[in-house]
């Protein structure tokens, strides 16, 4: 009896998803049940479904394994420039389909596990995510690696293995409440730790200026483990690295002292090194300075920088001379591109080991450092940026905080040179910022360290320029560049969205995954109805799965002809999740007053994280549950509106959601969303944005002609002309009859009934200290919403403007982004060139 089609038969149609050969499908059994036979053999001998992902974790890992050493081997033989990814997240999800897309065996393995009597999709949903990131800048680490791979580029990324990612969310009783993710509990297939490159991190201590330089002593020591995941191209058989260290306490730890606590407690307090990779902070677009933090911060970079100068000095051609001794070609060899301010600490660490320990002079050091580090900016938001306090630095890290005071001296000596007299530029341009405690302003030390800095999106670069570095671009306007966000089109759609690459693939061939400029050949269909039909039914398609999916999740009936309407990112004030609460309050108050209206039925999803210490946030994911338990449960309204708190939203869920969503919310307040890459995610999944004129937006505008997306709200001048003239949110209540109709019942609580002045903090930030102008924007966004409603009844139109979105994505490809960071800043070129395979002759 024929199976019904499943994903992995709709990618299977994709020839390029790899063809089941009968010799694959036969490796693939004979290595699956080799691998299965030597998991039971330990202790047991019947199979769980875990023995079973893990078998074929390890069958798809092995075709990986050649590869990789091979492609080691290749860069080691050509001796590329190398680019190092600094990143203190790698949000990466899962790896096993991912692997299988990008080397082709996705068909032949589905074959042979349905051969052994198994199901596929089954076996993936064992793997846990590795979150090992917050949102947006931990995800683009993701969807980089998988870009520099997949064109070709030496290129390492270098992370921390936190032991817990970002937590585990549960809503209990309408609140968020988080629990620790366990993510190691059962072992990761995909890490090889090498314990042969171990590498010696120093914290505290103090500094002595000697006869023959300056020494840095009786530091305590952490040993940094590293663990290397690979990372395959897109079928071109090229594997690079992401390396990730774990901090271990050395054998000798609390030991070496005479140690009064002594023997037993000296080993316990191991854990005090040892915890420095225990957790990712949860804060997103939020600086919270804490010194373990500070640690994370230093120990990620001070492991790393010790791997590439080994790596430069290493010979080529397999001997373990040391063949390289002139570091001044440094910058010829390598590009260190510093994923925000995270890990500014490789500046002055470069520069200690520079000048300490490889006794440059200061000027040759220095040189080689800004040639060498480059340094991107997510945020210019000023609670997020990163600015130490001196004495927190002076005790962890007292010669770095030397080096950062002559980097600053001399820095402020050219400045005064440019401008003389000009005493309050100093001031504003210096490293260190005087107060009632004196900080590191870790954008400064970035900047005047980096040959280029660069924002992630046309607007946001441009509003570095002009206000937070505005000084900075004046005195250097050569460094400020601009690289706008893409997403990697392999996880993002010919993965999460079998249906749609295929139906794409049928009219414009299968070359646009590799090359999604390629995707503008679809404008050539906008009118051809068979297309539009196709386009329909895959969404149509991709919404019956996900409604089956809340139902078993959420025990609720969905409408799967109903819009679904979606908000899924990190809780935030800025994100304005808030905007979208007044729009679901206005349209439930609309259907109640006329309820044989022909409304049109929308399913509305909200999901995201809210940082544990995040008060409003919090407050925000309650306001939110509170609003659904009064709509979902009035029977005037019936299934014309919901609302569903998406619990712990994170990579899988997204590859689930975004392909079955019709309209993507990117409401954030113009001037606040540095990119975003969620909004790309969503126009190349086939769902319309409503959205303002803020980060990717304007360019996903431009690229499929603004009258293709439903653009709303103030524009940045109109923001900060609002702001000369101060906002007044008190005047919109009083003007707007319906917007003060959804605040009163959300202060009378009418949606908090046995409590109700439980949102009074809310309704108090919204009334008087609203940053981010809700208000403001609230009837522009209602109006927009109308036109949405009204085009969505209308199913040929709406997907004709879903295929013009669809064609104006190639733009968003990481792919894109890549090659002009590697043109542009890292001074290398991207190839497609495939590399042989291992089994092939070389």
């Amino acid at each position: 009896m024929a199976r019904p089609l499943t994903d992995q038969d709709k990618r299977k149609q994709i020839s390029v998803r790899g063809l089941a050969g009968v010799e694959n499908v036969t490796d693939l059994k004979t290595n699956f049940n080799r691998h299965l036979h030597f998991t039971l053999v330990k202790d047991r001998n019947v199979a769980t479904k875990r023995d079973y992902y893990f078998a074929l974790a390890n069958t798809v890992r092995d075709y990986l394994v050649g590869r990789w050493i091979r492609t080691q081997q290749h860069y080691y033989e050509k001796d590329p420039k190398r680019v190092y990814y600094l990143s203190l997240e790698f949000y990466m999800g899962r790896t096993l389909q991912n692997t299988m897309v990008n080397l082709a065996l996705e068909n032949a393995c589905d074959e042979a596990t349905y051969q052994l009597g198994l199901d596929m999709e089954e076996l993936q949903d064992i793997e846990e995510d590795a979150g090992l990131g917050n949102g947006g800048l931990g995800r683009l680490a993701a969807c980089f690696l998988d870009s520099m791979a997949s064109l070709g580029l030496a290129a390492y990324g270098y992370g921390i293995r936190y032991e817990f990612g970002i937590f585990n969310q549960k809503i209990v009783d309408g609140w968020q409440v988080e629990e620790a993710d366990d993510w190691l509990r059962y072992g990761n297939p995909w890490e090889k730790a090498r314990p042969e490159y171990m590498r010696p991190v120093h914290f505290y201590g103090r500094v002595e200026h000697t006869a023959d330089g300056v020494k840095w002593v009786d530091t305590q020591v952490v040993l940094a483990l590293p663990y290397d995941t690979p990372v395959p191209g897109y079928r071109n058989n090229i594997v690079n690295t992401m390396r990730l260290w774990s901090a271990k306490a050395p054998c000798d730890f609390n030991l070496k002292d005479f140690n009064v606590g002594g023997y037993i407690q000296a080993v316990l307090d191991r854990n005090l090194a040892e915890n420095i990779s225990r957790v990712l902070y949860p804060n997103d677009n939020f600086f919270e300075g804490k010194e373990l933090r500070l640690k994370q911060e230093y120990f990620v970079v001070a492991a790393t920088l010790q791997d590439i100068v080994r790596r430069f000095k290493a010979s080529k051609f397999g001997s373990t001379e040391f063949v390289r001794l002139d570091l001044s070609t440094l910058p010829d060899k390598v590009a260190i591109q510093l994923n925000d301010t995270h890990p500014a600490m490789a500046i002055p660490e470069l520069m200690r080991i520079l000048v300490d320990v490889e006794k440059l002079t200061w000027e040759k050091a220095w040189d080689i450092v800004v040639r060498t580090c480059a340094y991107t900016n997510h945020t210019v938001l000023p609670e997020a940026l990163e600015r130490w306090p001196v004495d927190l630095f002076n005790n962890l890290l007292p010669r770095h905080l030397e080096i950062i005071y002559e980097i600053n001296r001399r820095h402020l000596e050219r400045i005064a040179k440019l401008y003389p007299g000009d005493l309050d530029r100093l001031r504003r341009m210096s490293l260190i910022e005087e107060g009632d405690v004196k900080k590191i302003n870790m954008a400064h030390l970035c900047i005047v360290g980096s040959h280029a800095v660069n924002g992630v999106a046309r607007i946001h670069s441009e509003i570095i320029k002009d206000t937070v570095f505005k000084d900075f671009y004046e005195t250097d306007p050569e460094k400020f560049q601009n690289k706008t966000n893409g997403i990697t089109p392999r996880r993002w759609l010919v993965m999460c969205n079998p249906g749609l690459a295929e139906v794409i693939a049928e009219r414009i061939g299968e070359d646009y995954i590799r090359d999604l400029d390629q995707l503008k050949k679809l404008l050539d269909f906008v009118d051809d109805d068979s297309f539009i039909q196709d386009v329909a039914k895959v969404k149509q398609e991709n919404k019956m799965k996900f409604a089956a999916y809340l139902e078993e999740q959420y025990k609720m009936k969905i409408n799967p002809n109903s819009m679904f309407d979606v908000h899924v990112k990190r809780i935030h004030e800025y994100k304005r999740q808030l905007l979208n609460c007044l729009h679901i309050i206005t349209l439930y108050n609309r259907i109640k007053k006329e309820p044989n209206n022909s409304w049109t039925p929308r399913t509305i999803m909200i999901g995201g994280k809210a940082a544990p210490g995040y008060h409003t946030a919090k407050m925000i994911i309650k306001l939110i549950t509170s609003i659904g338990d009064i709509v979902n449960n009035d029977p005037v309204v019936g299934d014309r509106l919901k609302v569903i708190y998406l619990e712990n939203y994170r990579v899988t869920l997204a590859e689930k959601v975004i392909p079955a969503s019709d309209l993507s919310e990117q409401i954030s307040t113009a001037g606040t969303e540095a990119s975003g890459t969620g909004n790309m995610k969503f126009m190349l999944n086939g769902a319309l944005t409503i959205g303002t004129m803020d980060g990717a937006n304007v360019e996903m505008a431009e690229e499929a002609g603004e009258e293709n997306l439903f653009i709303f709200g103030m524009r940045v001048p109109d923001v900060e002309a609002l702001d000369k003239k101060g906002y007044d949110a008190a005047s919109y209540y009083r003007r707007i009859p319906e917007l003060k109709q959804a605040m009163d019942q959300i202060s009378g609580g009418f949606f908090s009934p046995s409590q109700p002045d439980l949102f009074k903090d809310l309704v108090n930030m919204l009334m008087n200290h609203d940053r981010f102008k809700v208000f403001a924007d609230y009837e522009d966004y209602i109006q927009c919403q109308e036109k949405v409603s009204a085009l969505y009844k209308d199913p040929k139109e709406w997907t004709k403007m879903v295929i013009h979105n669809i064609a104006g994505c190639g733009k968003f490809s990481s792919d894109r982004t890549i090659s002009q960071y590697a043109r542009e800043i890292w001074g290398m070129e991207p190839s497609l060139e495939k590399i042989p395979a291992p089994d092939d002759p070389r």
